[in-house]
């Protein structure tokens, strides 16, 4: 089952209000994507974390073989 980029968009924005957030399609099939993610919220923390808490932010729709989406390439940063 495929996701559109703008519900990631909207899931990491739930999370992440005032983050700027860029989603790319990698391969135009609805599961592959690399997301930019600034937020404030990232400043202090390792880039482990950062990714953490994307993925939190997903709300299970990576998880497993049942997960809406296959394969996330994240960038995470605090605004400089």
């Amino acid at each position: 089952m495929a996701m559109e980029a703008a519900d990631i968009e909207h899931l990491i924005r739930e999370a992440f209000p005032t983050a700027r957030v860029e989603i790319t399609d990698l391969a135009g099939d609805g599961n592959h994507y690399a997301a930019t993610v600034t937020a404030e919220e990232f400043r202090g923390l390792n880039r482990v974390r950062q990714h953490q808490l994307v993925y939190a932010a997903l709300k299970g729709k990576m998880d497993g073989s049942n997960g809406e989406l296959h394969a996330l390439a994240l960038t995470t940063k605090a605004p400089e």
